[in-house]
């Protein structure tokens, strides 16, 4: 059954591990119930930027990401989590009667920003993208490419006018970072921020301490 604190969140194979851990954590800490997808190429950037190593196997990701969990100290439970391999057709997210109607792409290649662009549905990811959108609910791609061409750009502009929130991993520096944490938090802050859920990671502007200075 559908409830009102459940979450689609998909790591494709653009750079950007260190964004998707972030809002995952951050999700399971605000009790959401987040449906996780991993594409292959994820797995590869998770090992790389992350030394994470997630299985192939839906069973055993499902293992690797909460000892990863378990490891950072997280306040959440386990049945929070629900991880569905690339072609689990049965799965909630593949359907408009059950998928949450809320789902975000982070980091989400440009590979992937094109499938769903162009309704492909060739796997999970870009089947759950396409429910999401067919149902009226809130999508949101977080692509990490530079520079942008032509056809990125077209993509893009044509899913903002389906109403699909683009949020490009490009952090400020208002808020006067001091780490690659702080940078990461600023995407991480405006992603809760769209998805109407509280978060402490970043003073929005005009609250920060040295704005009345």
């Amino acid at each position: 059954m559908r409830t009102g604190n459940e979450i689609t969140l998909a790591l494709t194979g653009a750079s950007g591990a260190p964004y998707a851990l972030r809002l995952l954590t951050c999700l399971l800490a605000q009790k959401q119930h987040v449906h996780l997808l991993i594409s292959s190429a994820a797995r590869v950037v998770l090992a790389t930027e992350e030394n994470l190593k997630i299985s192939a196997a839906p069973e055993t990701q499902r293992e690797n990401i909460l000892a990863w969990l378990n490891s950072q100290n997280i306040d959440f439970k386990p049945e929070q989590l629900h991880v569905y391999g690339k072609e689990e057709w049965f799965s909630p997210v593949a359907s408009g009667s059950a998928a949450p109607n809320k789902m975000i792409v982070c980091p989400c290649s440009t590979g992937t920003l094109s499938a769903i662009a162009t309704g492909a549905s060739d796997n999970l990811i870009e089947r759950a993208a396409d429910v999401v959108m067919k149902e009226r609910g809130q999508l949101i791609l977080v692509p990490r490419e530079m520079p942008l061409h032509a056809i990125h750009l077209e993509h893009m502009h044509k899913l903002a006018l389906m109403g699909v929130t683009i949020m490009p991993a490009a952090p400020g520096f208002y808020h006067q970072p001091k780490s690659i944490d702080d940078l990461v938090d600023f995407v991480v802050a405006r992603i809760l921020d769209h998805l109407g859920l509280d978060q402490t990671l970043v003073a929005r502007w005009g609250y920060h301490p040295s704005a009345n200075e």
